[in-house]
């Protein structure tokens, strides 16, 4: 098989949660334990991190492999979904995962595949840890796909975790209460190995002092350790002072992505780093500050608050639940603008009823829908946001949209266009 054979093998063969919802997700970690174990356990092969939360755990992992990279360390990254193409999900030093490789492993283990009959989402994670493994990475940084304690990944032994935060999303899988939630997260906690807490929640800190203290495993609230002071916007991106509370010092930092919201996913990043520390491994202060500054480039991390164009502004995010939604409208509605366009498309198993009504009545708004089977169709997107006194057109495709859009706009206006991950991986020009 070719390149393009086998990832229509993979798509055709294995259910697909981005593509085909629920019906994807497998509720028990056995086929990723067979394949893991026919594979000679890879994921044993190395030291890693494991990364989960509703919100952010992509954009710390990408920053917690900068990191790492600049530090002279072997890294892996595994990260989903994938936005153009599929080795985006498997990285080494911020390289993606070549089309022999992938060919290679699928064709190498194609009984297997078929035998076990994992999920698309099952295989990729054992691909990627067998990749890992044959590359002899030093560490690999883990991202969980979806909740935690049931989730492929949670198969490995990490150095240290990170739960980034808690917000509603994937109710139908892992319960409608930020406590039910917050308890799969918890579910990658493990037996004495340092667990990390990203933001304050008061709601649910007490479901990750339990679990911790089940499990024997050392639990530290990055709030109490780092807090960012004195954001600032500039023409080269973000500026901001990071303080050590323990030492009580003011350290300046940078970010080449002005996404505000990603701020909060800092002081998780920087408490993993300390007990990486703590645990022997060599960091560099100024490569730390150095690897954060340029964590997207190093890492080809895309989709999240990423400038398209500058006039007019053409901001695109894969934001799409409700705590994701609100940091991007936080940012967009302070923001020197004469009209904001919004182009918005969503899957139907998105409760768009709780989100819509975060969006502002005065703007120019497109309504488009991703081309997967589990798009909601623009039309009954344009419906629900009518009810709210939301009005806009429908222009299904989002390249047209946006061609449409930029034919309206002026050059001190604002375009932004998401509302899901596959509208944003359907963008031409990301």
């Amino acid at each position: 098989m070719n390149y393009q054979e086998v990832i229509e093998y993979l798509y055709d063969m294995l259910p697909m949660y981005q593509r085909i919802g629920t019906a994807a997700y497998k509720k028990d970690l056995t086929n990723t334990l067979a394949l893991c174990q026919a594979l000679g356990n890879p994921q044993t092969r190395f030291k890693s991190i494991h990364i989960a939360g509703t919100n952010g755990k992509g954009s710390s992992s990408h920053m917690l492999a900068a990191i790492l990279s600049e530090n002279g360390y072997r890294t892996g990254l595994y990260s989903s979904p994938h936005l153009k193409n599929f080795g985006e999900r498997i990285k080494i030093d911020g390289t993606q995962i070549s089309e022999e490789e992938i060919i290679n492993f699928v064709e190498s283990n194609k009984k297997l595949i078929e035998d076990i009959q994992p999920s698309f989402f099952e295989l990729t994670v054992a691909m990627a840890f067998n990749y890992f493994a044959m590359r002899k990475v030093d560490f690999a940084v883990i991202e969980v796909g979806l909740g935690g304690r049931l989730d492929s990944t949670n198969v490995i032994l990490p150095e240290v975790s990170l739960i980034t935060n808690i917000s509603f999303d994937h109710q139908d899988l892992l319960g409608n209460t930020l406590g039910k939630i917050a308890f799969e997260k918890a579910g990658i906690i493990k037996n004495r190995t340092p667990i990390v807490i990203g933001e304050q929640n008061r709601e649910v800190r007490d479901v990750f002092v339990n679990q911790a203290a089940k499990m024997n495993a050392p639990i530290s609230f990055s709030y109490n350790n780092f807090q960012i002071e004195d954001p600032f916007l500039s023409a080269n991106g973000l500026q901001f002072n990071i303080r050590i509370i323990k030492e009580n010092t003011l350290h300046p930092g940078s970010f080449e992505n002005p996404g505000l919201y990603q701020l909060k996913n800092l002081p998780g990043v920087l408490s993993v780093v300390d007990i990486l520390k703590d645990k022997g491994n060599d960091f560099d202060g100024q490569k730390i500050f150095k690897a954060l500054a340029r964590y997207q480039s190093i890492t080809g991390l895309k989709g999240r608050w990423q400038k398209l164009c500058d006039h007019p502004l053409i901001i695109a995010d894969m934001a799409h639940n409700v705590g994701g939604i609100k940091e991007i409208l936080d940012q967009l509605l302070k923001m020197e603008c004469n009209i904001l366009y919004f182009i918005l498309g969503a899957v139907k198993d998105k409760d768009v009823n709780k989100i819509l009504p975060l969006f502002p009545v005065e703007a120019n708004y497109y309504f488009c829908e991703p081309k997967v089977p589990r798009a909601m169709e623009a039309r009954l997107l344009q419906r629900h946001a009518s009810l709210l006194g939301i009005e806009g057109e429908v222009i299904p495709d989002v390249n047209n949209a946006i061609d449409v859009a930029k034919t309206r706009a002026g050059k001190d206006d604002i375009i932004f266009v998401g509302g899901s991950t596959f509208v944003v991986s359907e963008i031409r020009d990301l």
